[in-house]
């Protein structure tokens, strides 16, 4: 051995001596052990004395074997994490985190598993959106339209034991049933809501079909989220599904712009029809007082009548007279003049013109081609005659008017 000082110095010997050795080795031992070796005047040791050597070094041996093989059974359990002890190759218990103990190899086995971590799956492609899988992504809709899904899992470990026993190859059966759940819930669907407005109902429709899969197969996994990343139209026909959608589009933008058209002139349009109603009602209502005004003024004009008739008549006749004739001109024509002409001599509109003017402001002429005078005789004639033809008419009223008082 390199360590014997007589080692390199035994030159043309045969090999070393076997007790030798075991000699040397049982000193060492004894030495770390505390035992006090044999001195050079001590006799030599027999064969006897050999064997409860090699008895005590053996024990040795063993104890520490043993002592390495108990402590290979400390483990240590971190956070988030499970102990699942074996005994045998049958579940024995689940361990917290911490500092653990189990019966060594082969009697005991440990496996931690990691609950808190999240493990992504993905279905319809792989690493990015532009590799698909088209066996995964493609699938037939309620109105057998085809679509191109693709969606990412997301989920962890709720049942250690389940896990590890249940699963031969956990990615792959979040896969499958993820698979399984978003054909179910897209071959319900219509397409068109597949690829707009129902991508959020999608997706939680699939997770919780998902997890009643898992649940059932016991495969002790939680479902966290599934998220859709791309949904569209098969590449092929997505030209055409383009031209659709924009279609769609622009009639949408149609109804929008008619909606606003219409919410912009039915208002003004009721609003005059509000007004017109209005005006109507109070026409209605202004004729139907006008109506019973001379319905009750006729009532009162034939309890008069009844009384006086003649003086009633004319009454009325001259009333009538004053409203027609104060909106009109007023002309005076001679039917007597010489040779049978009517000879305009008075222009009353001129006179009445000139007295309004003069009851406002300063004194006007007027004009002498205004006024033709008539012979002397007719004048007087006609004048004193009409006069005297008013003037006993109205004497012949007033009598009558006290006689009927």
């Amino acid at each position: 051995m390199p360590n014997d000082p007589q080692w390199g110095k035994k030159d043309n010997e045969g090999p070393p001596d076997l007790d030798e050795i075991l000699r040397k080795l049982q000193q060492k031992i004894s030495a770390l052990l505390g035992f006090r070796p044999r001195g050079p005047t001590q006799p030599p040791a027999g064969p006897n004395h050999y064997g409860a050597a090699m008895g005590g070094g053996l024990a040795v041996v063993i104890l520490l074997v043993v002592a390495v093989w108990l402590a290979s059974g400390f483990y240590i359990v971190d956070e988030g994490k499970r102990g699942v002890v074996l005994r045998f190759g049958k579940y024995l218990e689940t361990t917290m985190p911490g500092a653990r103990w189990h019966v060594p190899y082969p009697v005991e086995g440990v496996q931690v598993v990691d609950i808190a971590s999240v493990r992504p799956v993905e279905v319809g492609y792989r690493g990015t959106p532009k590799n698909p899988q088209p066996k995964e992504a493609l699938m037939l809709t309620d109105d057998e339209n085809i679509v191109d899904v693709q969606f990412a899992v997301q989920y962890n470990i709720k049942n250690p034991e389940d896990y590890l026993f249940n699963n031969k190859d956990p990615d792959e059966n979040v896969r499958q049933a993820a698979e399984s759940s978003i054909r179910e819930v897209v071959g319900k669907s219509k397409m068109d809501f597949v690829l707009s407005a129902g991508r959020t109902e999608v997706g939680a429709d699939v997770k919780h079909l998902m997890q009643q899969i898992l649940d059932r197969y016991k495969t002790g996994i939680q479902v966290l989220s599934v998220n859709m990343q791309n949904t569209q139209a098969p590449d092929p026909v997505l030209p055409a599904f383009e031209d659709v959608q924009r279609a769609k589009q622009d009639r949408e933008r149609f109804k929008n712009e008619g909606q606003a058209y219409a919410n912009d002139v039915v208002p003004r349009a009721r609003g005059v029809a509000a007004r017109l109603l209005e005006e109507a009602n109070g026409y209605r209502q202004s004729m139907i007082a006008n109506a019973q005004g001379d319905a009750a003024r006729f009532k009162q004009i034939l309890a008069e009548y009844e009384r006086a008739p003649a003086v009633t008549r004319e009454r009325m006749y001259l009333d009538a007279m004053q409203h027609i004739l104060s909106s009109t001109s007023k002309v005076v024509v001679d039917t007597k003049g010489a040779g049978g002409q009517s000879l305009l001599y008075l222009p009353l509109d001129k006179l009445m013109q000139l007295s309004a003017a003069q009851s406002t402001t300063a004194p006007v002429t007027v004009p002498e081609t205004t006024v033709r005078p008539a012979p002397q005789q007719d004048t007087t004639t006609s004048s004193s005659s009409a006069s005297s033809d008013i003037t006993s008419r109205r004497e012949s009223l007033r009598s009558r008017d006290r006689e009927t008082r």
